[in-house]
């Protein structure tokens, strides 16, 4: 099992109270000495674990289901092994259990969030994790099995919207860009929720539901905002969407670490592998119009 910072916060607490205890019990003349040593060796322990985690070969990450991983694990972790790395992937069955371990310290980054994700779960679970560098993105669009055009739209059509928080806002963000409702100027785009929406003229229906559960309903649906993490899981044909979003920074997707690691040297790597030109030519043979690439990566 790894030792964590909080680990080697404990056990430096638990030597020096060790050695506390042992002065009031013994009263030898000996015992200042005794726990001034303990707690040299116990600050010198951490700071060894903390220098091998710096510097460490071995990384890994949290893998999930979705087009972020794979694109890491077919051109990233390549460069890093060219590297010396040795990277592990351990199998998380969603983002949220792959970030618990993340901030637990048992997995060193993973890839599969945006800054407004990562964000909302500091917020609710005192969370550190910090991103680290932007990556390619697949972004939101509008969805329907059943019309070929945003002309096609009825007065009281029901679409279906992401429910957390994040998506749900770059949702009517885009339900906005399309004309269909105007969001409160005042409130921050980032944050807007369906109360926010001050102008409704076709009196849509707006059924938040799960991301995952928004394929397999899409007919029950006149048109649907879909992710791009889920259109690529279920398969959809991303050409199809018939208005992809203008990506916001904070939902540009990001490689995450805990934040006492963000300065280390393999993090640095991981970063340095995501702007390099290997993975810039690995782009230019293979996005077929699915990624969008930040800018700041090949600058």
């Amino acid at each position: 099992m790894k030792f964590n910072k909080l680990t080697k916060q404990i056990t430096a607490a638990l030597l020096i109270t060790a050695a506390a205890i042992q002065t009031v019990g013994c009263g030898s003349s000996k015992t200042d000495d005794t726990q001034g040593k303990a707690e040299v060796e116990a600050s010198t322990a951490a700071d060894t674990v903390g220098t091998a985690n710096s510097d460490k070969k071995t990384l890994t990450y949290g893998k999930a289901a979705g087009p972020y991983t794979i694109l890491f694990e077919d051109a990233i972790k390549p460069i890093l092994e060219e590297e010396g790395y040795t990277v592990e992937a351990v199998e998380f069955s969603d983002l949220l259990q792959s970030d618990i371990a993340l901030n637990d310290g048992e997995i060193d980054f993973n890839v599969e969030q945006h800054t407004a994700y990562a964000e909302n779960f500091n917020a609710t679970y005192d969370g550190d994790l910090v991103p680290i560098s932007p990556i390619p993105t697949v972004p939101a669009g509008i969805f329907s099995a059943e019309h070929t055009s945003l002309d096609e739209l009825k007065d009281g059509d029901a679409i279906a919207v992401p429910n957390d928080a994040a998506n749900t806002a770059r949702a009517y963000a885009l339900l906005q860009k399309a004309g269909w409702i105007t969001l409160d100027p005042d409130k921050n785009i980032a944050e807007v929720t369906q109360a926010d929406i001050i102008e409704n003229p076709h009196n849509l229906e707006f059924v938040e539901l799960s991301s995952t559960n928004i394929p397999a309903t899409l007919s029950d649906f006149s048109y649907a905002v879909i992710t791009g993490s889920i259109v690529y899981n279920a398969g959809i044909d991303p050409s199809t969407s018939l208005l992809n979003e203008d990506i916001l920074d904070h939902l540009i997707l990001q490689v995450v670490v805990k934040e006492e690691n963000k300065d280390a040297e393999w993090a640095q790597a991981i970063v340095d592998a995501y702007h390099s030109d290997e993975f810039k030519q690995y782009l230019d043979e293979n996005n077929d119009g699915l990624w969008y690439v930040p800018e700041s990566l090949f600058e």
